[in-house]
């Protein structure tokens, strides 16, 4: 019989706990004893390595994410599962500090950000950062942190690109520049010019004139799954493509931006396109780009999904779907995945139908099941 060091009992772990045993854990069948790897996330309560395994503890009973904040249990009393169903099949209960049972902290914190921005898009005036942070269950500093984190900019900068977008979407049809600018719920033109404009990446006349005389920079390279041509915009990276002839990829660009000046660019832009390739060929956690990326509203909140979706880690499209708040969206959902322009950056390769299987990919199911393959391999 193993008696249980009650001293070992991890306090955060669903509570105080009296000394107790579980006889699934005791007779050493409970789970892996799991490698260097897995124990090293549990120590460094790391946060990526949640939804790959739970590690449970048989001083207290529970299981828990890697990255739970209670204290360290001893190694000797430490099991792993792969799933959190194996290790309540042994004996096991969840955490009440940690809730292993529930969604990915990133997915909730996906979600609590998407609802901001639904919130933004349909507000006149925008929202105080206050009222989106009660509505998400958060300190007002906590929320303006992870909102930044998830989409890469602040809540009321996204107001300013919603108004943007009002604009782009509107100059086409109004009557004149002004007209379009009221329209999307500026107050004043001054305002608009003092802060919108500049987002749109050029003049509010040469975007209605359909971008004539934007300039572009952009760069073919070689990699290990073929071709990969990068191009910026003077706001960020506007194209990541994979093929197999750069001259395709140059024409493909050519047609997304016809009015376009095209240039080599300069260091930042080369830096650019350093970090790109060098994250196909070690793909670990989010490219940290700047961004200029046009699409739907829609669109946005897909490609916003898609980069609080863990590396290593694959969703299918009715999850996705659910996860912006549209369930029963997955074909909708799945033609914003094949819409996606940048390739690794938002990244739609994670995506898979609901049996496990890749399904189609933008470029190429092979370069699909690579970067999943690649993804796999480095958070080992």
């Amino acid at each position: 019989m193993v008696k249980d060091p009650v001293s070992n009992a991890a306090p955060g772990a669903g509570g105080a706990v009296k000394s107790r045993r579980n006889p699934a854990a005791d007779d050493g069948t409970a789970g892996s004893t799991g490698d260097g790897a897995q124990w090293a996330a549990v120590v460094a309560r790391d946060g990526s390595a949640d939804g790959q395994f739970v590690y449970a503890v048989r001083t207290t009973g529970v299981y828990c994410r890697p990255s739970c904040p209670s204290r360290t249990a001893r190694r000797e009393n430490v099991r792993f599962f792969e799933t959190t169903h194996a290790a309540r099949a042994a004996g096991f209960r969840a955490c009440k500090r940690c809730r292993p049972d529930a969604a990915p902290l990133a997915l909730q914190q996906a979600d609590a950000v998407l609802a901001a921005c639904r919130a933004l898009e349909a507000s006149d005036s925008g929202i105080a950062l206050a009222a989106l942070a009660a509505a998400a269950g958060l300190s007002a500093h906590h929320f303006h942190r992870v909102f930044k984190r998830v989409t890469g900019v602040t809540p009321k900068a996204y107001f300013r690109a919603v108004q943007t977008r009002r604009v782009q979407s509107g100059l086409p049809a109004a009557s004149s520049v002004t007209e379009a600018i009221y329209a999307s719920g500026y107050n004043s033109a001054g305002r608009f010019y003092g802060s919108g404009a500049a987002a749109l990446g050029m003049a509010p006349l040469a975007y209605r004139a359909g971008g004539a005389g934007q300039s572009i920079a952009y760069a073919v390279e070689s990699c290990s799954l073929g071709q990969v041509i990068v191009a910026a915009t003077a706001r960020g990276v506007c194209a990541i493509e994979l093929g197999d002839a750069g001259a395709d990829l140059g024409e493909r660009l050519r047609r997304r931006f016809p009015k376009a000046h095209f240039t080599p660019g300069d260091a930042d832009f080369r830096r650019h396109v350093a970090q790109v390739l060098a994250y196909i060929e070690h793909p670990q956690g989010l490219l940290d780009l700047p961004l200029d990326v046009q699409g739907t509203v829609f669109q946005q909140r897909v490609w916003q999904a898609l980069r609080a979706i863990p590396s290593g880690r694959t969703i299918s499209y009715a999850e996705l779907a659910g996860a912006i708040g549209r369930p029963g969206a997955a074909r909708a959902v799945a033609q914003a995945c094949a819409s996606n322009p940048l390739a690794v950056a938002v990244p739609c390769h994670r995506v898979v139908r609901g049996d496990g299987a890749l399904s189609g990919y933008r470029w190429g199911v092979e370069r699909k099941a690579e970067l999943l393959r690649r993804e796999a391999r480095e958070i080992r």
